[in-house]
């Protein structure tokens, strides 16, 4: 009877608590598994239906496996693999028009990963910081085998305590070796660049140019070496990276509205508001039109669909074969085509390296009276050419050219040489034909070749 008792006081007290309390018992999971700190959760409507969701960057278990987890109510509804360790979590609007679905931003070391639509869409990672001169001095002196290991010790440490620089990770690195692993450790980085980079430890967002809650925002990023960056939220580049640390407006000088701002790197900025400057507040709606926020209606996979998916993935070794029957085919009506061309002299470039020659014409006018200009060119690297004599194969019941050959100078290897004439069309009945340069009426050195075009 004691013990029933005890049982219903403890029970009475509970439901009292419950019923004083301002909070509300929606969902209790001792084994969520979820491994997490304040700065990397954050709550978005991820799908623009008025629904926010949970954004984790999860830890996992021990620090090992990180995953950003996205939670609708006590369900996981997306589990993404993260290269690094979180740091922070955010969600914002990058485009002012576009549907109104905010990004996830997930900083992690050295980098900053965007996620739209919850699939990788950018990675943004902080510049490098410049190196010590010593410590670099040191690494090339070791790569050049003119110091041993004890010796870079002693001096790396040297310069850490006095240095205003800090070292890198690779020479920190080194510095917490045993003598026995040192030496090692030197035969395998003293090869590789030395690189000093800072980590992201603190993330948050700011709005760009509007307060409204669905303006575009900018990331703002704090780093270990103390510096605070604010990036733009569609180039993803650094906007501001000296922080202000103090701000006064007020009379200045014979100015009545003046800004003054400190930097944390000791500078100072004024800025005097123009006495013409209007301030008035938007009463009209921002952004785009609420339709363009409507969700569309993605109709199922039909029978059609799903027959033709098995289909392409029982018969996918067949299908690939007579894909590349038909390429084979091509690529080989290519080759005819190629080799009819030059043995038909038709190509405009030459067959033989013995006249390395590129011909172009152009022909301009409305008619009856044409000019024609050809355009010679020596595709050869070293060897110029010389001799060369052109001249036209036509209809003379169609055409006249008051000059039909040509005694081109010397061609030098690389440049272009215009030559032009007059083509007058004799016929009334809009009848046309081909007229051929070369083929074989280009004479090198006294010999008829075999190079032409038309």
């Amino acid at each position: 009877m004691a013990a029933a008792s005890s049982s219903d006081s403890d029970s009475g007290l509970t439901e009292s608590n419950e019923a004083n309390s301002k909070w509300l018992d929606a969902h209790y999971d001792p084994m969520a598994n979820i491994h997490t700190f304040s700065a990397c959760l954050a709550l978005a409507d991820l799908h623009g239906d008025g629904e926010y969701k949970l954004v984790v960057g999860d830890l996992g278990p021990g620090g090992k496996q990180p995953r950003l987890k996205v939670l609708k109510g006590p369900t996981v509804l997306t589990e993404n693999p993260l290269p690094a360790l979180p740091a922070a979590a955010a969600a914002f609007l990058m485009e002012q028009h576009e549907t109104r679905t905010p990004a996830l931003a997930l900083a992690s070391g050295p980098c900053v990963y965007i996620y739209k639509n919850l699939r990788p869409y950018f990675k943004f990672s902080l510049p490098l910081l410049p190196l010590n001169p010593l410590e670099q001095d040191l690494w090339n002196q070791v790569k050049e085998d003119r110091i041993d290991p004890l010796t870079l010790k002693e001096m790396l440490e040297g310069i850490r305590e006095k240095a205003e620089v800090p070292l890198s990770v690779q020479s920190l690195r080194f510095l917490q070796l045993e003598l026995s692993e040192m030496e090692a450790f030197v035969n395998q980085h003293k090869s590789k660049t030395i690189r000093r980079q800072t980590v992201i430890t603190s993330m948050i967002t700011l709005k760009k140019n509007l307060a409204d809650e669905d303006a575009v925002s900018c990331l703002v990023l704090g780093t270990e070496n103390k510096e605070i960056l604010v990036l733009d939220p569609e180039a993803f580049t650094i906007l501001a990276k000296d922080a202000v640390t103090s701000l006064c407006f007020g009379r200045y000088g014979r100015e009545d509205n003046t800004l003054v701002m400190t930097t944390q790197g000791g500078g100072l900025i004024i800025k005097i508001l123009k006495r013409t400057a209007v301030f008035v507040e938007s009463t009209g709606e921002v952004g785009p039109p609420l339709a363009q926020a409507t969700k569309l209606s993605v109709p199922r996979k039909t029978r059609l669909y799903v027959d033709q998916t098995l289909r392409e993935r029982e018969a996918g070794t067949a299908m690939h074969r007579s894909f590349q029957t038909d390429l084979y085919l091509l690529r080989l009506r290519a080759a005819r085509a190629y080799v009819q061309a030059l043995e038909s002299s038709l190509s405009p470039m030459s067959a033989t390296a013995r006249e390395p020659l590129k011909l172009h014409a152009v022909v301009q006018g409305l008619g009856p009276t044409f000019k024609l200009t050809l355009h010679l060119q020596n595709t050869s690297t070293v060897r110029p050419v010389l001799g060369l004599l052109i001249c036209f194969l036509y209809n003379e019941a169609l055409y006249a050219l008051p000059r039909a050959f040509f005694k081109v100078p010397l061609l030098v290897p690389g440049l272009n040489y215009p030559l032009e004439t007059f083509v007058e069309c004799l016929s009334n009945k809009g009848i046309s034909d081909i007229i051929k340069v070369g083929h074989p009426l280009v004479i090198l050195g006294g010999k008829v070749g075999p190079w032409g075009g038309q």
